[in-house]
């Protein structure tokens, strides 16, 4: 029965999103996975004047059987350097998707809120603690790195030439790019400390 109602209110929301204004000025988008309604693919567009504008990041949103009483399970599948997302997994850490969900709330207000989040991080409830130092203790690199994963994962407009430079010394000595943008990217694209990391023997 539950699960009946769950489809039946995520295919009005469904709808309820692919006529939203967002959509039309597409900052945000959603499509089916599968025809029970319980997967779906979110697609949410970086905010103006942030570092991910320009890109566009997908979404994996999962509904349980018990929606709209229980939050849809989502993650970033588009890797994004944000102190409330995971660099590593797409986890997110935000209130509305635990505790603080209303069965009145819907798939647009998630979106919306992902979007809004993107805008303005909560870096005193991370979900990636390395994230959230640098944004604190380092803003302009911060916004530097995020620029630079958007570019490269979500097709946004900035290339850095120097980041990307750092990284072909690391995959010259044998480093794979993902990893080495992660080590550059937490320890403040710091060349020398990044590449003992990666080579200490611990």
């Amino acid at each position: 029965m539950s699960a009946n109602i769950a489809a039946s209110r995520i295919k009005r929301e469904f709808k309820e999103v692919i006529r939203s204004e967002e959509v039309a000025k597409c900052a945000i988008r959603v499509e089916l996975v599968n025809d029970n309604f319980t997967e779906l693919r979110g697609e949410i567009s970086g905010p103006p004047d942030t570092p991910y504008e320009g890109g566009t990041f997908k979404l994996e949103i999962k509904i349980p059987e018990t929606y709209p009483f229980n939050p849809p399970k989502v993650r970033f599948i588009t890797k994004i350097w944000h102190p409330n997302i995971s660099s590593v997994t797409g986890a997110i850490c935000l209130d509305i998707l635990k505790d603080q969900w209303a069965a009145a709330m819907t798939l647009r207000t998630v979106l919306l809120s992902l979007q809004a989040l993107m805008s303005a991080a909560e870096p005193d409830d991370p979900q990636d603690a390395v994230v959230a130092k640098q944004y604190k203790e380092n803003p302009e690199i911060f916004r530097s790195t995020a620029s630079h994963w958007t570019n490269v994962y979500a097709g946004g407009p900035r290339v850095n030439e120097e980041f990307n430079n750092k990284i072909h010394r690391l995959k010259d000595m044998g480093v794979e790019s993902d990893q080495a943008r992660v080590a550059l990217s937490s320890y403040n694209w710091d060349l020398e400390r990044a590449t003992e990391v990666l080579f200490s023997c611990d």
